[in-house]
């Protein structure tokens, strides 16, 4: 039986070098290729990595990696999906919205706000991007297929942060931190001189809680339920009569985000203040439950088939997703330090 030969130094130096050769190449092409980004997506903005993180909601990996811009806060998605919108706050001072290609997981040209500073909410409806600037305390909307800004419209409070925009365009919410209020704002028409009527808005001013920040609209369109960071309550708003019809005291108090859930059954809000998201059911207002889900949370997105809801622990460094059938914490998602802003990107 012959012997089998010992390799010699030179040769296990060679083999070792080809091997290194070979990871490193795979190791290159997974940097320069990432994975496809589905069809259905879900959007992670990380404050500290300063990047937009892209994750498979079916397999909750991370596929992709685009830089989102200084201080990102808020992200949306073009109505086909193939678009994402960042939000760059700077605590009121900054002026641009970076511009995510999801497709090809690269950056676009940003979107230069100039003196409308502090952009904020964001909301992508009838074509249009729709945002909150805090600094110049107003709301606006960008046309993409004109690259400008085309509208303008100042709410006249100090830090209108988020937005709500109906999905038929007539209606739009805000939320106005330091004002302690709720803005609706409704299209109409207004005669101005000899010539047609022409479209314009109404404001009402609503008065909330102090630090109103958080809020959602119910399926229902009949109620809007702001979270008072200062106070700790929850405001309940009758749409149609444009004024608050009860008060939660909720105990949230550094709320940052309220979202109803699909079926608009329960109420879900998230602080920064303490180690519990906080579900209320939004028929009676009472709690439901509290769920330990780490030091601190912000962004809430509901799935659309209310199976899951996700909710990102910015002190943690994880999403947290929470079942919705049992309201427990089903796992976790590592897409960037100090994750914020969600939201979903569906590609049509």
């Amino acid at each position: 039986m012959r012997s089998l030969r010992r390799a010699s130094p030179q040769e296990i130096i060679r083999t070792m070098r080809t091997i290194f050769v070979a990871l490193l190449v795979c190791l290159t092409a997974s940097l320069l290729y990432p994975a496809e980004t589905p069809a259905t997506a879900l959007l992670v903005l990380s404050k500290g990595a300063h990047a937009l993180f892209i994750v498979d909601p079916a397999t909750l990996k991370v596929v992709g990696r685009v830089p989102s811009g200084p201080d990102p806060h808020e992200v949306a998605a073009s109505g086909d999906g193939k678009l994402a919108y960042i939000s760059n706050y700077g605590g009121g001072a900054f002026h641009t919205i970076t511009v995510v290609d999801l497709v090809r997981q690269r950056n676009l040209p940003i979107i230069e706000l100039g003196p409308l500073t502090g952009p904020h909410g964001l909301q992508f409806a009838g074509g249009k991007l729709w945002f909150t600037a805090e600094g110049a305390k107003v709301i606006g909307s960008y046309d993409p297929s004109a690259n400008k800004v085309d509208w303008v419209l100042g709410t006249g409070q100090n830090r209108t942060h988020m937005i709500f925009v109906a999905a038929d365009l007539q209606h739009i919410i805000t939320s106005n931190v330091s004002s302690g209020s709720m803005t609706l704002i409704e299209k109409s028409t207004a005669r101005r001189g000899p010539g047609p009527p022409r479209a314009d808005w109404d404001e009402t001013m609503i008065p909330v809680g102090n630090g109103a920040e958080g809020f959602d609209v119910s399926p229902d369109g009949r109620q809007i339920w702001a979270a008072n960071a200062q106070d700790g309550t929850i405001s309940i708003i009758d749409a149609a009569a444009k004024k608050v019809v009860r008060t939660l005291d909720a105990n949230v108090r550094g709320a940052n985000r309220l979202k109803f859930t699909p079926d608009g059954k329960l109420v879900f809000v998230s602080t920064l203040g303490g180690p519990e998201l906080a579900i209320f059911d939004a028929a009676s207002g009472q709690s439901v439950k509290r769920v330990n889900i780490g030091r601190g949370a912000a962004g809430i997105l509901m799935q659309p088939d209310g199976a899951r809801a996700f909710v990102a622990c910015t002190p943690d460094d994880y999403v947290t997703i929470i079942n919705l059938k049992t309201l427990e914490v089903a796992g976790h998602i590592e897409a960037g330090k100090q994750p914020d802003g969600l939201a979903w990107a569906v590609r049509r």
